[in-house]
């Protein structure tokens, strides 16, 4: 309460004389609605919870935390801006904050950019106060400040009044004798006089003509930072000389400091080396015909489609399990790697997709394994554009980050694919950002991807950093080249390329349709996007998508040594029916399948027929059947269900009992444990299953059979994991707030800072700043109900049925049943409080 006393004095002061504002919360209160909602919109974690009034706003947004947030959202010359605040006086005025910048030469474009930047940080509240007394929000003067512990970005160093303050008064008389200035009565005129000297160019220039070559030297290595160098008990002259001067300053024993004052002459005025008023322009590697991109990228979306199908598939009755840490095994990561024919980061780029559109989950049970989930089937059912669309969104807006798979947390441990600590909440923030870049280009035109990194790091200097804003060497040097939000960049690329996002680096018409940019053939309104909602940006990129994507094809050639190829991708009957029937021996532009025996049998056990098989194929093949496969058919067909397996522990039983004593003979069933029951039935202790293995691995075909003696039809049934719901991305921060709810806040802080700021009349008994008021039963009584009589309003003290105390400003309008009724002006609206938690009550002054 005593800030907010102080708040509310100045409130009055600007209201009746008009001065300058004191504090940020009078400039705050100087501002309007918009000007509110701005600062609001641009830090969103100011409302949660919405601040009862301007001063709690105001604290609010100086508090450490804020304050770091907002300085890692600054683009580069806004953070120079505000380095360079922090090293001028304080407050500072424009100019003196402008010749930081431009130095002695003058620069046009920071001239021009300036304005912007410090209209930006004063909106953002990290600024405040007129353009004659500029001054940086405390918190961020302190982070961006230099000191031992934290050079400053600038590479400047303390003030020659900071370097000397535990100086011994004898020994700045004897700097300042040295240094050709007289004598003084007190320590604080000689280092006024001494900062004079260094801060006036004609006598500073003097003085350094006068300095040896090699003292020059030594400065020359200081004046960009940083600022400190180590010194021996006995210096070299050069070193003495700058020191007796007070051109260097100790700070310890064996350290010396260069004045910031003296490396402002020596750099001519600039507090940074680069000023980058302007953002880096994004360069045009190559160019292509926009229709040759958006082949390329559709066929990239096509393949991205058979990946994930071809992944999910073959996890189709379950994959592999879940460590126990969370997450997939190297080696299983290793073998999806192989069966995909890609590297390791990029499977595993794949199954992070994969879980991230809800495809893909664990199933929770005890033996917990990974395998597809019910939403994949509903998936597969989808046109193959619309499949692709489902894909993208929730990779544009995933926070999950497959390029750290690989490497290490914190801690030191590995980080796996699909397991825990690979979300990093800047990934879709950067992702947009990067295609966005790619679509200032003109279409078809691939980006240079230097340019591209070069770009977000100076619309974002200090995002993704591993040093604060404090340590982080932003301001007098090129940012960090391997920063997480560069290295974020490079992944979007390189993902976006594989999920056909972008077609030889230049982005494709179905990513722009996505993310909400104006097409350029668009023809009318409705194709301009922008304010699209994401459901409709996803169907027109779909619908872009969809005649580039190849057409499916309902046939395959039959050849004679025992393979198909298809000519195109298949039709899903098709392709599911012909995966039974053969394997898989090359995939690309056509995929050729190859007819084995085992393959055979497979088709057979799911319960077709020679018969049925026959005309599968008759019916699928532009060629005719040829007679090897033909033959392979009919010859596997006749040997299956020959042998019947049987439940015992399990029991081979067949009508021929040569062909039993041959099982016994072989040495290859003793693992089986058989013996004869009958002269056509054999008992095992080994179960059905693993007694079907053995006897195919012997080279016999037999089938299954039930209790009843009929055959049993061993369909390849999908595994699936309970329903599941896609990862939910880990939020950057507070959301952005909407329109209804900046509103809604701006009222309320409005009402409730009317309300603080009331002026009371003095009470009999002075209220302690910081306290309730004070007064009887009777007396709180007798007061509302006159307010309520003239319709006045009156400040109370008031504690709810938790036991928090607050005052408020009411206006009552009804007491009665041991309650008031009232406008409450700080809450902006009707209220019933009992009057027996009124604490006490007083009348406001009048206007």
């Amino acid at each position: 309460m005593g800030i907010g006393e102080l708040d509310r004095e100045a409130h009055v002061a600007e209201g009746t004389g008009a001065a300058a504002p004191r504090t940020l919360a009078e400039a705050l209160r100087a501002r309007g609605d918009e000007g509110l909602a701005a600062l609001l919109r641009a830090r969103p974690d100011l409302l949660n919870p919405v601040p009862n009034d301007l001063t709690q706003l105001a604290t609010r947004a100086g508090t450490r935390g804020s304050v770091v947030r907002a300085l890692e959202r600054l683009d580069r010359f806004a953070l120079q801006t505000a380095e360079a605040l922090a090293v001028a006086p304080d407050p500072a005025p424009y100019p003196v904050l402008l010749a930081l910048l431009t130095g002695d030469e003058g620069d046009p474009a920071i001239e021009a950019a300036l304005p912007g930047a410090v209209a930006l940080l004063r909106e953002q509240a990290l600024v405040w106060g007129e353009d004659d007394r500029l001054r940086l929000v405390r918190t961020a003067r302190e982070l961006l400040s230099p000191s031992p512990q934290h050079p400053s970005p600038t590479g400047l160093g303390p003030t020659v009044a900071e370097a000397t303050s535990g100086m011994s008064p004898g020994r700045v008389q004897e700097i300042i004798g040295a240094a050709g200035l007289p004598a003084t009565h007190d320590p604080v005129s000689a280092v006024a006089a001494l900062t004079g000297l260094f801060t006036d160019r004609a006598r500073m220039g003097a003085l350094l003509d006068g300095a040896p070559p090699e003292a020059l030297a030594v400065l020359d290595r200081l004046v960009w930072g940083p600022p400190y160098g180590e010194v021996t008990a006995n210096p070299a002259p050069p070193v003495r000389w700058l020191r007796d001067r007070g051109l260097l300053l100790p700070v310890s024993a064996r350290t010396m400091v260069l004045p910031r004052e003296v490396a402002l002459h020596l750099r001519g005025g600039r507090a940074h080396r680069a000023p980058e008023p302007v953002a880096p322009e994004v360069a045009v590697l190559r160019e292509h015909r926009p229709q040759v991109v958006d082949g390329a990228a559709a066929g990239q979306a096509y393949t991205a489609l058979a990946t994930v199908e071809e992944l999910l598939k073959s996890w189709d009755k379950g994959g592999p399990q879940v460590l126990r840490a969370g997450g997939l095994s190297v080696r299983d990561l290793r073998r999806t790697a192989a069966a995909l024919d890609v590297t390791e980061q990029v499977a595993a780029f794949w199954l992070e997709l994969c879980h991230g559109a809800g495809l893909l989950a664990s199933d929770g049970e005890a033996d917990e394994r990974y395998a597809p989930t019910p939403a994949y089937d509903d998936w597969l059912d989808l046109p193959p554009a619309e499949r692709w669309a489902r894909l993208v969104t929730p990779w544009l807006a995933s926070t999950r980050t497959s390029g750290l798979v690989g490497g290490q947390d914190a801690k030191g441990r590995a980080l796996s694919a699909l397991g825990p600590d690979l979300d990093r909440a800047a990934a879709p923030e950067v992702r947009h950002r990067v295609l966005g870049l790619l679509a200032t280009l003109p279409p078809g035109a691939a980006a240079d991807p230097e340019t591209v990194f070069a770009r977000l790091r100076w619309e974002r200097p200090l995002r993704g950093a591993a040093a604060g804003p404090a340590t982080e060497s932003t301001g007098s040097g090129p940012a960090l080249p391997d920063d997480l939000r560069s290295r974020l960049a490079r992944w979007a690329l390189a993902e976006a390329e594989l999920l056909g996002l972008t077609g030889r680096g230049a982005l494709s018409a179905p990513a722009r349709a996505l993310l909400n940019l104006p097409l350029a053939e668009a023809a009318s309104p409705a194709d301009e996007g922008g304010g699209v909602e994401e459901s409709v940006a996803a169907e027109r990129a779909a619908t872009l998508l969809a005649p580039l994507l190849p057409e499916a094809v309902d046939h395959v050639l039959l050849q004679a040594d025992l393979t198909a190829v298809a000519p195109g991708p298949l039709r899903r009957p098709l392709a599911d029916a012909l995966a039974v029937l053969a394997d898989v021996e090359s995939k690309g532009g056509a995929t050729v399948y190859r007819f084995t025996p085992g393959s055979v049998r497979r088709a057979l056990d799911s319960g077709l027929t020679a018969s049925d098989l026959h005309d599968f194929l008759t019916a699928h093949s532009r060629t005719p059947v040829p007679q090897p496969l033909a033959y392979l058919v009919d010859d596997v067909a006749r040997r299956h269900g020959h042998l019947r397996v049987g439940a015992a522990s399990a029991y081979v039983r067949c009508d021929d009992d040569t062909v039993l004593g041959e099982i016994l003979a072989d040495r290859r069933s003793a693992a089986l444990g058989l013996r004869r029951l009958a002269p056509t039935v054999l008992a095992a202790q080994a179960d059905p299953a693993a007694l079907l293995d053995g006897l195919r691995a012997m080279g016999y075909a037999p089938a299954a059979e039930s209790a009843e003696g009929d055959v049993l039809v061993t369909r390849a049934d999908a595994y699936r994991t309970p329903a599941r719901t896609a990862p939910v991305p880990v939020p950057d921060g507070p959301p952005a707030p909407d329109a209804t709810l900046l509103h809604a806040a701006v009222k309320a802080i409005r009402a409730g800072d009317r309300a603080a700021t009331a002026v009371r009349r003095e009470p009999s008994a002075p209220t302690p700043a910081g306290s309730l008021p004070r007064t009887s039963s009777a007396e709180t009584l007798a007061t509302v109900q006159a307010a309520a009589m003239t319709g006045s309003a009156v400040w109370i003290g008031y504690v709810n049925a938790d036991g928090a105390a607050s005052q408020r400003v009411i206006a009552p309008v009804r007491v009665e049943g041991g309650f008031v009724t009232g406008y409450d002006h700080t809450a902006d609206e009707m209220r019933t409080y009992p009057l027996h938690r009124i604490t006490g009550v007083a009348e406001l002054a009048d206007d």
